[in-house]
């Protein structure tokens, strides 16, 4: 007996010591804050570089310390970081630059862009920089957050990719021309994501602002997707937006596809939406029966679910993070096992990863600053605790400073093997890997709340709770808030109930021949109402002030005593405060 229980408590403590180690090294609250102001040094050293030597082009090339337009020549890195700015506190360069892009952007350029980079980057960056700009200090003009400057902007620039949704499909092209729409030449063949991939942007912006076509199209083109899925439940790569016909057949969760299963995901949240939810869903199953092997993920064939390609993609590294927000933590878990094990093997994530092979693919052995893998240990240290996630978010400060650090910025990395480098610094390094390695070891970041500080809206909207959690990352990391859009839906249908509520006292009242006639004669239709003495004008219409009238039902208002409705009836009085 004596031995049996020497044997458990042996046992026991052998268990406990595995628990331990699994947990990975304590972080102390000094070391915390060391890699936030190592972060913050890293931020700005790739920051200034950009504005001493590559604005105003889109981003910069840090080897021969110049710069280069890439996606639309928008200054596009300065409109990526500018959220990034906030979060780390520096509110007086934010607010600089937010009147800077006021004054110098211009979206009627006759420049080809991509729908789907303009979209996350562009109107992505805008529309969180508009959310955020008063917890900057900006003052902000009365509506907000459902009007202000950087919200015209980016609904100006959302209404450049318009023309590309005009296809039979509702699926957009991938390239549109900001000044002229799309080139009767351009290709029909885009990728998965770039059809799936507006959700987020789109519907904010038709809430923010009353306009209902931005979410419509957006919503069109997620349902012609998703009927074009295969017999298995899969989609492939690649799509003619005109014919529904897939050219590209390979099934996975990376490149070309990735960022469609996130917005399903993070649109069914961030709306409350269970269709688009179901849909993930749905994907999910399909997922995990065919492409799925020994926690990675694979590249099948859509119709059949075959292997077409062993390979691991860095853009995958999203998945753990992305089966977070679905509460699939013990998958999450060990698939980013396997992840963080390539980053060690490297020191960061090449393109391709042979799994067979345990080594990179040819020609893919690049790492572009990519921020993927650091989002899933955002996500996963905020779900678990587990300091795991801090040591990876460590080596990946320690990796970027040791070997992608130039003096003039930071470069991608073209050979992981040999650490040569590329002349090349994506505004992603800055929106995206800077910011989730930050809020990695921020864990007090206002971003983080759980609802213990807020702010109200202003204007007509005073009474709206913002900033209090619950933010959606877009996929290139720029901070939703969901309160904000519920906030400006509910004061267009309030807007709109107040206009039927008009409608209806506007009606003349009838005359005591009127009521006779009805009296004697229940057949007689009401007189119709003169359109001019409709009190909902279009703009700039005129008409005469009419007579003043009293409703002939009593008015039925609404009260509402933190957050609970009452109506008139009993009671009521006894819970409105005196």
């Amino acid at each position: 007996m004596l031995r049996l229980l020497c044997t458990i408590i042996l046992c026991v403590i052998h268990v406990f010591t595995l628990i331990s180690n699994a947990k990975g090294q304590e972080f102390t609250e000094l070391e915390m804050a060391h890699y936030r102001e190592k972060i913050k040094s890293m931020f700005y050293h790739a920051y200034n570089s950009y504005l001493d030597h590559a604005y105003p082009y889109d981003e910069l090339r840090p080897l021969t310390c110049d710069g280069q337009d890439t996606w639309g020549s928008v200054s596009l890195t300065l409109i990526d970081a500018l959220d990034t700015l906030l979060i780390l506190g520096n509110y007086t360069e934010f607010q600089r630059v937010a009147t800077l892009l006021q004054d110098t952007v211009d979206f009627d350029i006759d420049v080809n862009a991509s729908v789907f980079e303009t979209n996350i980057r562009v109107v992505g960056g805008l529309l969180s920089a508009h959310l955020l700009s008063k917890r900057a200090g900006m003052e902000v003009e009365p509506g907000w957050p459902c009007s202000g400057p950087l919200l015209r902007m980016a609904e100006d620039a959302a209404r450049k990719l318009l023309p590309a949704f005009q296809t039979p499909t509702g699926m957009p092209y991938g390239t549109v021309n900001l000044l002229r729409g799309v080139n009767p030449t351009e290709t029909p063949v885009t990728c998965t994501a770039g059809v799936g991939t507006f959700i987020l942007e789109f519907s904010a912006l038709s809430r923010l602002t009353g306009d209902p076509v931005f979410e419509d199209v957006a919503r069109k083109a997620l349902r012609s997707l998703w009927k074009t899925r295969s017999e298995i439940g899969l989609v492939g790569n690649h799509i003619d937006v005109l014919s529904k016909k897939w050219v590209a057949q390979d099934a996975g969760i990376g490149a070309g596809v990735d960022s469609y299963f996130e917005y399903l995901v993070k649109g069914s949240i961030m709306l409350q939406d269970e269709e688009l939810l179901s849909m993930f869903l749905e994907y999910d199953k399909a997922i995990k029966n065919y492409t799925k092997f020994d926690d990675w993920y694979l590249w099948v064939q859509m119709h059949k679910g075959t292997v077409s390609m062993p390979v691991f993609q860095s853009l995958e590294a999203f998945w753990p993070g992305l089966q977070s927000l679905i509460g699939e933590l013990d998958s999450a878990l060990r698939t980013f096992h396997n992840y963080y094990t390539v980053w060690r093997q490297f020191g960061g994530l090449p393109e391709f990863y042979s799994i067979p092979q345990g080594y990179t693919v040819d020609k893919r052995e690049g790492y572009p600053l990519r921020p993927e893998l650091i989002e899933s240990a955002m996500y996963l240290y905020k779900a678990t605790g587990d300091h795991t996630f801090l040591q990876l978010g460590r080596d990946a400060v320690e990796s970027i400073e040791k070997i992608t650090r130039v003096p003039c910025g930071y470069a991608s990395v073209k050979d992981i093997r040999d650490h040569k480098l590329d002349n090349r610094m994506e505004s992603f390094f800055l929106a995206e890997t800077i910011k989730y390695l930050y809020l990695l070891f921020d864990p007090d970041n206002f971003l983080h709340n759980s609802g213990l500080d807020f702010e109200l809206g202003t204007g007509p909207s005073e009474d709206c709770v913002l900033g209090a959690g619950g933010y959606i990352f877009n996929t290139e990391a720029h901070p939703l808030d969901p309160a904000a859009l519920h906030c400006c839906s509910r004061k267009q249908e309030e807007r709109r109930e107040l206009q039927d509520i008009l409608l209806n006292l506007s009606e003349p009242l009838p005359s005591p021949q009127d009521t006779q006639s009805q009296e004697t004669d229940s057949e007689t239709e009401p007189p119709v109402m003169d359109p001019s003495e409709s009190i909902a004008l279009k703009p700039g219409s005129r008409r005469k002030a009419p007579l003043l009238s009293c409703p002939m039902q009593p008015f039925s208002a609404r009260l509402a005593v933190m957050g609970q409705v009452f109506t008139d009836g009993p009671g009521w009085q006894e819970a409105w405060p005196q």
